[in-house]
């Protein structure tokens, strides 16, 4: 059902489930619309809140959609609230403020969440966490000339953090499990190449260290405290150690779960009056033959788009190519794809002067690619994971061979 007396519910107001209810008005849809989010702000965009956003200073995050377009075209926005409890049967959910919806369809959008650390100390003043646009205030407050932070997490949100406090002024220490940085999500030669950056700027580092709790003075964090048993003198600590869905509602409703919501390629669960979209779901990625979840803004719009289509019965999206980015100073990265199942990687251009791409490859078919500073290598990287034609090694490997030809 999908005319004017549909109704479809969106529970969550970030950037899939924003998207979801503008693209539902464009693909044509007549009924209601419930968009519930549980920040008290319209749905915004979240890259920049590590990056220009808690750099520069602006007022506000950057909203999706201008404030009116929410009424303008029908859809009732309801901020501040979250969703308690879904009932399947009678196709209800009961909201935080004891209200009760009905929908004909039910879009979960609910993201993901920091990972905490239990260890003692959590709870002190300044250990802090970057979700939300009030998350990146609080972060903001916390920095400044002379000001330290010591970031647990050497991933790209950590790193990206640590490159904006910088250039605000603060001193930066980067305390990271594994042995290297990005260890879960990127290949030793772009690791090594970051860390040398960062470390020109001034960024200090623990690498293969692990944070065994925090000290405080008059209930704030003043430290963080090493299982070497050294400490790490701190003004505030942002804890960057991942993420994990918001899949609570979904499987306390006996849907599918299994660390993310598991959907098909209409982002669709198992319930076909329910779908599930963005950081919280678990969907398929045909090319690499597997399910996955993803935490990307382009992620999050590809599901809006083919929940959105199957809702009003419009030909579903052609399937993209995953793909992220990261900013850090002059650096940046452009991914696409995942390194998944690969046997060689190969190297185009020259590290030292901050611009190349390594190619990631199972057999002749390229699996991804990272490019730093080299959009051209991003673009067309891209299109040969997409095409997964057999590409010529020497060729790939050869700066002086454009890429465009080796795609085309």
């Amino acid at each position: 059902m999908s005319g004017p007396d549909a109704h479809v519910l969106i529970l969550g107001a970030g950037h899939a489930g924003g998207t979801a209810a503008a693209l539902l008005r464009q693909y044509g849809f007549a009924g209601a619309i419930t968009l519930v989010g549980e920040e008290p702000v319209a749905p915004y965009h979240r890259p920049p809140l590590s990056k220009a956003w808690l750099r520069d200073g602006a007022a506000a995050p950057l909203p999706l959609k201008p404030a009116e377009f929410y009424a303008a075209n029908g859809i009732d926005f309801r901020p501040g609230i979250r969703a308690e409890k879904l009932d399947r049967p009678a196709r209800m959910v009961t909201l935080s403020t004891g209200e009760v919806l009905t929908y004909h369809f039910l879009i979960i959008a609910t993201g993901a969440r920091p990972i905490k650390l239990p260890v003692a100390g959590s709870d002190l003043e300044g250990v802090l966490e970057l979700r939300t646009a009030a998350d990146a205030e609080r972060l903001r407050a916390a920095l400044g000339a002379g000001r330290r932070l010591a970031v647990i997490g050497g991933g790209y949100i950590g790193l990206e953090v640590a490159a904006s406090a910088r250039a605000l002024g603060a001193e930066v220490t980067v305390i990271e499990r594994e042995a290297r940085l990005l260890a879960r999500v990127a290949c030793p030669e772009l690791s090594a190449v970051f860390l040398d950056y960062h470390c020109k700027q001034g960024v200090g580092f623990e690498l293969a260290a692990t944070v065994s709790g925090f000290e405080g003075q008059d209930g704030r964090v003043s430290g963080v405290r090493l299982d070497d048993g050294r400490t790490i003198a701190c003004d505030a600590v942002l804890i960057g150690v991942g993420a994990a869905p918001n899949d609570e509602l979904a499987r306390d409703a006996g849907l599918d779960t299994a660390c993310g919501v598991i959907v098909d390629l209409e982002a669709r669960t198992a319930d076909p009056a329910i779908f599930a979209i963005g950081d919280v779901a678990l969907r398929p990625m045909p090319i690499y033959d597997r399910m996955f979840r993803m935490e990307s803004v382009p992620n999050a719009l590809e599901q809006a788009r083919q929940a959105a289509s199957a809702i009003v019965g419009r030909a579903p999206p052609p399937g993209e190519v995953p793909w992220q980015w990261s900013d850090q100073y002059d650096l940046k990265l452009q991914i696409a794809g995942y390194a998944f199942d690969v046997d060689r990687v190969l190297l185009r251009g020259d590290p030292a002067t901050a611009r190349f791409a390594i190619f990631h490859l199972k057999g002749d078919q390229v699996q991804c690619v990272e490019a730093l500073n080299s959009p051209q290598d991003f673009i067309f990287g891209k299109q040969l994971i997409a095409s997964r034609k057999s590409v010529d090694l020497g060729k790939l490997g050869d700066p002086a061979i454009a890429l465009k030809e080796i795609a085309a």
